[in-house]
């Protein structure tokens, strides 16, 4: 059996009533917008991706304050034969109830490149990677991370397939891409830790 650690737990408001986003194997799956509050105040806007028969329970109102419980999963979409990578939420249980908000993620797996150790204009210690968390079927989810500090001087000696367990919130941050149609706003998504732990190379 794969060893499999991919757990998010989320509580915010809907930005918008949740819409129809595809099916697969007869099943309809619906997309909304999950609106987290940062202590900062910041907000992060996550996208949640459910199955019908879990909202068929609910009223979700905008404005709702919505707690989904799943697990961080990637796709890679291919427009115009450029290749994006999509992240977002597959909700296993969404429930309407009030309560403070949540952003809280667990993912274990191998680095699947190797890290990016770099210096933020102030001189703040960052590391970016990418793990390849397992997922059933032998299949996988490829998740950016971003790593801060000590945390991130650590994880930056690790290499390719050493397997890092974080705990971190899922965060979302617009940038500016320059396209053939000019500046366009797009959103990015990456996991924040707050811990990392080195498991054990070559795990996978």
């Amino acid at each position: 059996m794969e060893h499999i650690t991919n757990e998010i737990t989320l509580r915010g408001t809907l930005q918008d009533l949740p819409a129809f986003s595809h099916e697969n194997h007869g099943k309809q799956f619906y997309r909304f917008i999950l609106d987290v509050p940062r202590l900062s105040g910041a907000v992060d806007s996550l996208p949640v991706v459910a199955e019908k028969t879990l909202l068929d329970q609910l009223d979700p109102t905008a404005g709702a304050m919505i707690t989904v419980t799943g697990q961080v999963r990637s796709h890679n979409q291919r427009t115009d034969g450029v290749r994006h990578l999509l992240i977002f939420v597959f909700a296993s249980k969404v429930v309407v109830e009030d309560g403070e908000p949540v952003n809280d993620v667990i993912l274990e797996g191998p680095l699947c490149r190797e890290p990016t150790f770099r210096l933020t204009p102030l001189g703040r210690e960052i590391c970016d990677a990418m793990l390849a968390v397992p997922r059933a079927f032998h299949r996988a989810d490829y998740l950016p991370c971003i790593l801060w500090g000590r945390v991130a001087q650590e994880v930056s000696k690790c290499h390719t397939r050493d397997v890092i367990s974080i705990h971190g919130r899922l965060q979302s941050r617009i940038y500016t891409k320059l396209t053939d149609e000019g500046l366009q706003e797009r959103t990015a998504y990456e996991i924040s830790a707050l811990t990392a732990e080195i498991v054990e190379e070559d795990m996978y």
